[in-house]
Parts: C-alpha cells; structure tokens; sequence
C-alpha cells in the first residue's frame, strides 16, 4: 500500500472532547513530519492572526491562536496509534494526483465526487481506491463542514444565553455553558483541520511524485531521490520565516458557497507547483538562501495560510444558512427570537 511508504503520512485526531490544555502542555515535543511540526504551526497561527475583525473574538484572541497552533502538529504525532486507527486515517494527509489532474485516472479533481462513498467507487472501478491514492479534498471539505456547525451551534447559544425575554436566568446560565463548550469545539476543530489545509498547500502531497519522480516517463529527467522531507523540513527550517510568509498572504477572496468546487481549485493551484519542485531541485537551486527556492516554498505556505483563514470566514458566513440542533431548526430562527432551544430539548435529545 502506497501509503505505507509515505514518510509524511500521519494520524487525525477525532475526539471533538479532547482536552486543550493538555493540546498547549504538550506543544513542546518534537516532530518532524508533514510540512514539518514548524510549517504546520506557522500557518495555523498567521491564520488564526489574519482572521477579520468581523468574527468573534474567541476565535481570534490570544488563547486561540496559541490552542490552534499546537492542535495544528496533533495529527501527525498521534502516528503510530494501532493499525486500524493508521490505516484508516493516513490517507487523509496526501492525494496521488496524475499529470492528467486525474486521481488513478479516472477521477478528475476538478470534479469531485459528493462524498468518499462515490469516491472510493470510481476508485474502485478502476482497480484502486482511496487508501492506496489518498483523500485529502474529503479531509479539508469534512473539516470545514465540522466547523460551520460548531459556528452555528455556538450563535444559538449565545443567542439564548444573552436573550433578556423568554429565558430564566438559569436558562441563560445553561447557555452561557453552552456557547463555552461550542467555542471549545470549534477551536479544537479548527487546530485539527488546520493541518490537512496545510497539507494541501505543499506540493508532493498532492502528487504521485510525492517522493522523487517515480517510476513510469521522466520526459525532463528528474530526480528519483527522495526529497519529501526535504523539502518540507530541512529547507523550510534553514530559510523560511514567518515575516516572509506573512508578507506574501494572498489577498482575501469571496466567502465560498461551494467548499467541494473551492477545495478542488486550491489543490489544483498546489499541484501547478509540482514541477516548480523537480525543476528547481533539478538545477540545484535547493540551497541554502537561494531566492527561487526560498520563494516556492514561501509561496506554497502563504497559500496554506490563505487558504485556511479565507475558510474560516466563509464557514462563519455559512452559519447564517446553517440549521441547528437534533432535531434540527433553522439558526435564522433562533436569532430572530422566533424559539430556541430549551434545556431540556439538548439533555434529553437523542
């Protein structure tokens, strides 16, 4: 399994209770994995930083940029964790995308099936599948969907904690409680996508050529070595710094509608830097303070930082269409003081 052999393929963390204290507590250990731990926390945190004054301040203060940060490495450093759990999730951190912009081709990214089901299927049909070629777009499109319900389900509560009619006090307390553990949620969900986004922005994770050029027509010649962790670690470590990465965000785009179409287009741009990588290598320019090299790989960190935080506010804008709770109700609703929630509706669901 192809998979197997990626020294960058990791683990993602799904326990939406999982403790964030102890998330800062261990943010110190070292991991070199994925973008290495210092680009996946560079992009969470000038994400978390880029944020627009228009979004909650939980989402943008201090204890959020340092809680995203280090949730942002958590994936890959729970590598290791059994084999159903590796198996299972590895693939979530790469797509082997063909020269065709083709996966195993027969699925073009630009067209996405609607969900992994319908993606394994075509996979299948044409003798592989998800795990042997990745699914990486369904991580980050997953990930954002997560989020816009977490958004949603803390504007219900803050809107029920903060009514002045039609709530006891000791329904407003409930709420009030409530919203805490949404924004904790929310953060925790957004550290944990962080690193499949930051993942989508380097090159040969979105490549069949993921770890030198590979087997079948090498029309240009290039390396077969294995340059993943390279790339993604040493070079990165020696030449890039948060002031240039910072100074090359591209601009702010449109709030998406369609995150499966916008997950397609930011892959897509992440693949057109595949060559750059090879070409580079190829001419040695992979050396300490060379401006092209240095350019490619703060070029392709920029856009894992652009493309995070320009989601995060297209999910918050989401939550304005979103619906809430089991059985669920509109959120438009609830802030327009047309009903809520009661406390017994959210013990007793189920």
């Amino acid at each position: 399994m192809r998979s197997a052999h990626r020294q960058s393929a990791s683990r993602h963390l799904t326990h939406a209770g999982a403790a964030i204290g102890l998330a800062l507590g261990l943010a110190a250990a070292p991991h070199a994995l994925a973008w290495g731990a210092q680009g996946h926390r560079l992009i969470a945190r000038l994400a978390i930083q880029s944020l627009p004054a228009t979004l909650p301040a939980f989402l943008r203060d201090d204890t959020a940029v340092d809680t995203v940060e280090a949730l942002s490495v958590m994936p890959d450093r729970l590598k290791g964790a059994g084999r159903s759990w590796d198996h299972d999730r590895d693939p979530g951190h790469f797509l082997d995308l063909g020269d065709d912009g083709r996966v195993a081709g027969v699925v073009p990214l630009a067209s996405l099936p609607p969900d992994r089901e319908a993606y394994d299927t075509a996979l299948r049909a044409a003798g592989s599948d998800q795990y042997r070629m990745g699914f990486l777009p369904y991580e980050i499109i997953d990930g954002w969907q997560q989020i816009v319900r977490d958004l949603a389900q803390w504007r219900a509560a803050d809107a029920q904690a903060t009514r002045s009619e039609g709530e006891t006090d000791s329904d407003r307390r409930f709420f009030a409680r409530e919203r805490d553990l949404w924004a904790a949620m929310a953060i925790h969900d957004i550290g944990i996508w962080s690193h499949f986004v930051g993942d989508g922005s380097q090159p040969l994770h979105v490549t069949v050529h993921f770890n030198g050029w590979g087997d079948g027509p090498n029309p240009n010649g290039y390396t077969t070595d294995h340059i993943h962790a390279f790339f993604e670690t040493e070079y990165l470590k020696h030449n890039v710094t948060a002031s240039a990465v910072r100074a090359a965000l591209p601009a702010p785009m449109a709030a998406t509608h369609d995150i499966s179409a916008e997950t397609s287009r930011y892959l897509l741009a992440t693949h057109g830097r595949v060559d750059d990588v090879y070409r580079l290598y190829k001419a040695g320019a992979f050396v300490d303070g060379n401006p092209q090299a240095i350019g490619l790989e703060v070029t392709s960190l920029a856009a894992g930082v652009g493309e995070m935080r320009d989601l995060i506010v297209a999910a918050w804008a989401a939550t304005d269409h979103a619906k809430v709770g089991y059985p669920a109700v509109p959120l438009a609703d609830i802030l327009a003081g047309h009903g809520g929630f009661t406390r017994g509706d959210i013990i007793d669901a189920h």
